[in-house]
């Protein structure tokens, strides 16, 4: 069973998540947090993986002695799925430091996480694995950046009091960069998309996520799932592979649309009883979204279909949103919503960067992109 603290801390997470959403939906902004977005028109998912690549074997060994990331590759590709995998480059610097208790919250590392475990460093990260990052890009799978030393951004008193964070915006900007490069020179692509360690938004200088990613380019890759295979189990490891595997099947045969459109979390590495479960579940699961008609896709080829959470592809703005969103406008809000209803206003269309066109009092977001789009494209 999972330890009760933490399905406490799940709840609680999820109703912070949904206030922040709210209050994001104020802001319209060329950074969004892509949690989900609107059903497509066929049965579509992402998956995405964090913190590896790791190339340490399963535990238990059920890959054979393959490292973990090359195995989840092979069963990705094995049933037509694609990843997106949230990678890190290296928790070799985040010492002098103590390993916590295992199945406790510090395991990976008292004051910093250390990846694959602690004093496995050199068994994870994009910088000791330079090999899995092209064989992740030459597979079709996606590259996201969450931190090159995985430090969180600010402080988290209630799940990490003791853990060392970054000290402000330019900290964290120069840790995403440092990635980012590295990514560049060793894979030859450009990632897109960040997502906080541990979801840690809030900087000590009152900055926060949606700043790093305006100044790096990226949108927050969030997520509206959880795979579940970072959980501290209580019990043996089929448990853990169950605990991963129900839940989605539940909700499939509860409602066989119910994951179209969704981001689903999973976890490159160990959980916090240094167990892999994902290394068994993940086949079951891609079983399953296969027998409801799923293709798993990477997120952007997910957004490239449906960048957003609440317009739907029969909208009658739909098609001239999308070629606005593929053509580089900032037409979306903060908590990745279109709101085709709503009045547009003059400060939206100044942050478009199209403030000398006129905007006759009382027209919608719908109606405003039609003819945007009929201007500009």
């Amino acid at each position: 069973m999972v330890i009760p603290f933490y399905g406490l801390l799940r709840k609680a997470n999820s109703h912070v998540k949904a206030v922040k959403k709210r209050r994001a939906g104020t802001v319209i902004s060329p950074c969004r947090r892509i949690e989900r977005v609107s059903p497509p028109r066929e049965r579509m998912c992402a998956m995405t993986f964090d913190d590896g690549p790791c190339k340490m074997p399963t535990c238990p060994d059920v890959s054979g002695g393959a490292g973990l990331t090359e195995y989840l590759l092979g069963v990705l590709e094995r049933y037509g799925a694609r990843g997106t995998f949230n990678i890190i480059g290296s928790t070799a610097e985040n010492y002098p430091d103590e390993a916590g208790e295992e199945g406790g919250r510090y395991v990976f590392g008292t004051r910093y996480d250390h990846y694959a475990m602690f004093g496995r460093d050199e068994a994870a990260g994009a910088a000791a694995c330079p090999e899995l990052l092209k064989r992740m890009v030459d597979g079709g799978h996606e590259l996201s950046n969450h931190g090159y030393r995985h430090i969180i951004w600010g402080p988290s008193r209630t799940v990490y009091g003791s853990r060392v964070y970054m000290g402000g915006l330019g900290e964290v900007t120069a840790d995403l960069r440092r990635l980012h490069g590295l990514v560049r020179e060793t894979a030859g692509v450009e990632m897109r998309f960040g997502r906080p360690p541990h979801y840690v938004d809030n900087m000590p200088d009152g900055k926060n996520a949606y700043d790093a990613y305006i100044e790096t380019g990226y949108h927050y890759l969030a997520a509206s799932f959880d795979g579940g295979g970072w959980l501290p189990i209580k019990g043996d490891y089929e448990d853990g592979v169950s605990l991963m595997v129900e839940p989605l099947r539940r909700a499939l045969e509860d409602n066989p649309d119910a994951l179209n459109g969704q981001i689903i979390f999973q976890k490159d590495g160990f959980n916090m009883s240094l167990q892999t479960p994902v290394a068994s579940a993940l086949p079951a699961q891609l079983e399953l979204l296969g027998e409801f008609g799923y293709r798993v896709v990477t997120a952007s080829e997910l957004m490239s279909v449906s960048p957003f959470e609440d317009l739907r592809y029969d909208d009658p703005c739909f098609d001239a949103v999308l070629a606005l969103e593929k053509a580089g406008y900032v037409t979306g809000f903060r908590n990745n919503f279109f709101y085709p209803g709503r009045a547009v206003t003059k400060k939206q269309l100044a942050a478009m960067g199209f403030a000398d066109m006129e905007t006759p009092r009382g027209m919608t977001r719908r109606d405003f992109a039609v003819n945007l789009a009929k201007k500009v494209l």
